[in-house]
């Protein structure tokens, strides 16, 4: 019996969130640290569904004028697996219509929420603006980009450290096929199981700075310390040069990628600045801005052709839109307005996959992911010498709403097949293992696990590396009845 690849919806009921965040992260922190859980201001906590302070949707309920710290009091204990945190800020980006041209602001107000009460945080974009960014306009001069500013951080690695060599196991696919067979469901269920149980090997303390806690959109997803995207500080407020993002090491290539969150309103002028200074032409997003009435992610960009929004000092223009049966390509011009500097900037959005669990094929994601990889390919032979980085190109931002599930699935994915392709092996195991040490948390749940061995199966049936594969007792294979 061929496999078909439409076993996966057995997961369903393992997975009926996919933000859920490991209920033990909090835990472990806090028995490492008993301490710092006493004196610093954050909360790295298991998901409570009956804290008080939650609203009937998922969102913290935080009195008007509350302060930082006494905001950090409330999100204690409180679980990203059913908290969104909305902050109301005094600046948002503005949206000009494409019909009459008209601003509009898109923040919200005090008034515009029925259910909750706002906090309100520090203005967060003076109005002189000091910053570091990048200034290389690759349509007007002959200057090079630089790869990775270095007032950058780095994924903390040297170039030999990046998933590229034959550290790990690295097996051949006719070898991951029959350790599947021999493991079934169960056997990669548990191998997921002990990766999970380690505790993360880093720090978190810029994620956990009083001014940087809202930037957070869950409070038991922060941003490693030595691996983190470094941005340009601003006003001499070193919390300024932070957002929840980190970088990735890829196949042959260090920082190959940024894995971060999705945006907050308020966190959508730094993911812009993250943007432009570390030169980015691709956006990766694999989830959709709103899914089963929450909001997973902010609307960071204007989703009407010739739209336009602001943030801060960055008018991002909608070019065209694109629209698939599994995914939508939007085209975005981005203009620094303080130096008039015009960037082009492809954002790929993939809305297929399910609300619940993983996709019961990968065919959607693989066709998305080679697409995308040639979008990147193809900006960057357009920047010609003007480019003197790694010749894949600047990192490619991947995102979905904690950017650890989804995210971690597609950089899985993407490495894999490239060293799959090259070398002819892969280390699926290696490879989670080697993200989440700089992206912690990544791969969150174990369909996610599963979901990475069957889809590089399909992808080497579907380039005939393999002429047919039996998996039909996957579900039932039970790797301690051997």
């Amino acid at each position: 019996m061929l496999y078909d690849f439409r076993l996966l919806h057995c997961y369903k009921s393992m997975t009926n969130r996919e933000d859920e965040i490991i209920a033990t992260a909090g835990q472990q922190q806090q028995q490492q640290q008993p301490q710092d859980s006493q004196n610093s201001s954050t909360s790295v906590a298991g998901a409570n569904a009956e804290n008080p302070g939650m609203g009937s949707a998922g969102i913290v309920a935080i009195p008007a004028g509350t302060g930082t710290s006494d905001t950090h009091h409330l999100l204690s204990g409180v679980g990203s697996e059913l908290v969104d945190v909305a902050f109301v800020t005094a600046h948002s980006h503005r949206v000009v219509s494409p019909s009459n041209g008209t601003l509009a602001d898109d923040h919200l107000t005090v008034d515009d929420i029925s259910d909750i009460a706002a906090v309100s945080v520090n203005q967060h974009l003076p109005a002189h603006h000091a910053s570091n960014v990048g200034h290389h306009n690759h349509h007007t001069t002959n200057e090079l980009w630089a790869e990775n500013p270095p007032s950058s951080a780095s994924s903390g690695f040297s170039d030999d450290d990046s998933l590229a060599g034959a550290e790990g196991d690295p097996k051949t696919i006719e070898q991951i096929v029959q350790m599947v067979r021999e493991r079934g469901k169960m056997g990669l269920i548990r191998e997921y199981t002990e990766i999970k149980a380690r505790a993360p090997d880093g720090t978190f303390t810029h994620a956990k700075m009083r001014n940087n806690l809202a930037k957070n959109r869950y409070t038991d997803v922060l941003c490693y310390d030595h691996s983190r995207v470094v941005l340009s500080q601003e006003e001499d407020d070193p919390t300024t040069d932070y957002i929840n993002a980190n970088f990735v090491d890829g196949y042959k290539q260090k920082n190959a990628y940024i894995s971060t969150q999705g945006p907050l309103p308020k966190t959508s002028y730094d993911f812009w600045r993250m943007v432009w200074e570390q030169h980015c032409l691709l956006i990766i997003m694999t989830t959709r801005v709103m899914e089963r009435g929450r909001a997973k992610c902010g609307q960071y960009w204007e989703p009407s052709e010739g739209g336009i929004a602001e943030y801060g000092f960055f008018r991002l223009r909608t070019m065209s839109i694109e629209t698939n049966e599994d995914y939508t390509v939007v085209e975005l011009e981005i203009r620094n307005i303080k130096t008039d500097e015009v960037r082009c900037v492809s954002h790929w959005q993939f809305t297929s996959w399910p609300d619940y669990g993983v996709p019961s094929s990968a065919k959607a994601m693989l066709n998305f992911l080679q697409r995308a990889r040639e979008k990147q390919a193809e900006m960057v032979r357009s920047l010609g010498d003007l480019w003197a980085g790694h010749p894949r190109g600047p990192p490619i931002v991947v995102h979905c709403s904690a950017g650890i599930g989804r995210t971690g699935t597609f950089i899985t994915l993407d490495i894999c097949i490239s060293r799959l392709e090259d070398v002819g092996t892969a280390d699926i195991k290696g490879t989670v293992e080697k993200i989440r040490s700089q992206r912690a948390y990544s791969i969150q749940m174990p369909d996610q696990y599963v979901f990475c061995h069957l889809a590089l199966i399909e992808y080497a049936l579907s380039r005939s590396m393999l002429q047919s594969v039996d998996l039909s007792e996957f579900d039932d294979r039970d790797e301690e009845s051997d």
